[in-house]
């Protein structure tokens, strides 16, 4: 059963996009049942990765650094973005406002609406981001918020890096990474500083810290997110710099249940964007997450096509 399945999802993949890299296979151990499920999590993560609007589409980050920017394509804009049409709009900030007004002319969108006059750009911080659309939607323009700065992000389905992803490498791993941690809550509101690739801190709550066993000692790890949901880990171990990406990688963990356990499964460990993208803006991990244990599960650092920047 667990042949025939893990056959289709491959086939599903290979209809996503021909000529593409599937995820590396799991080995078929003792457990077929977690083979299949760490198989079905590593495809929806290279399918992520590789969706027209996802990490490998980036093509640009533009900071904003005057009051107002014309963008485009065209040796005459201030902002030159790599692809689409020549002028593509101006974008201007009035306070803690942005405002985007379109060049005439451009097909722009907007929630599937054609952008035909100036409206407000909402950036990544605001509870409905504004997302453009051009080059028939192939093409995307947003804007995100870090500190008290503002900077365009501009995705493309033609990107170079998302024409050439190589796909994803694992390290072995196993059901013996999957590991039951005690959560030990913080007091409400407790905040923890995080430095982003960038270089500026921004502090983000910390709901508590997540206490395991292995290799008979004790670790401890310092889980971001508010009391009572899903929590967010970003570590680094003896493997970063040494077959993971350099500065840590990423947990995604369900909220503790109702005797204060989670799930920590280290073969789900990803990648940030910046493994993929010189255009992100990643939180590194923290001093108190450096954890002096070789953690070789989940996703080893990507290498990009030969030639590919």
């Amino acid at each position: 059963m667990w042949t025939r399945g893990l056959g289709a999802a491959m086939l599903a993949l290979g209809l996503v996009a021909c000529g593409d890299t599937p995820p590396a296979p799991v080995a078929v151990a003792a457990d077929p049942a977690f083979a299949a499920e760490q198989q079905q999590w590593r495809l929806q993560r290279y399918q992520e990765l590789h969706a027209a609007d996802g990490w490998t589409s980036l093509v640009g980050l533009h900071w904003l650094e005057y009051k107002a920017h014309y963008i485009g394509s065209g040796p005459g804009s201030g902002i030159r973005l790599a692809v689409g049409p020549d002028k593509l709009g101006m974008v201007s900030r009035q306070g803690d406002s942005v405002w985007f007004t379109p060049e005439r002319g451009v097909a722009l969108s907007v929630d599937d609406a054609p952008v035909t006059g100036r409206i407000r750009f909402f950036s990544d911080r605001d509870a409905t981001p504004t997302l453009i659309r051009f080059d028939g939607g192939k093409g995307q323009l947003s804007l995100i918020h870090r500190g008290e700065r503002y900077a365009l992000r501009v995705k493309h389905a033609d990107a170079p890096t998302r024409a050439s992803f190589a796909g994803l490498q694992y390290w072995p791993g196993g059901p013996a990474w999957r590991i039951s941690a005690r959560f030990i809550p913080h007091e409400p509101g407790k905040t923890m500083p995080i430095v982003d690739i960038t270089g500026l801190t921004t502090q983000m709550p910390n709901a508590g810290t997540l206490e395991f066993e292995r290799d008979g000692r004790t670790w401890r790890l310092e889980a971001l997110g508010e009391p009572g949901r899903e929590l967010f880990v970003i570590f680094a171990d003896r493997t970063s710099g040494h077959g993971s990406y350099p500065a840590g990688r990423y947990l995604d963990l369900a909220a503790p249940d109702a005797n204060g356990q989670v799930l920590v499964d280290f073969n789900h460990a990803y990648n940030p964007p910046c493994a993929f993208t010189p255009f992100a803006t990643c939180p590194l991990s923290p001093p108190e997450n450096r954890l002096d244990l070789r953690v070789d599960a989940g996703e080893q650092a990507y290498h990009a096509p030969e030639g590919e920047a």
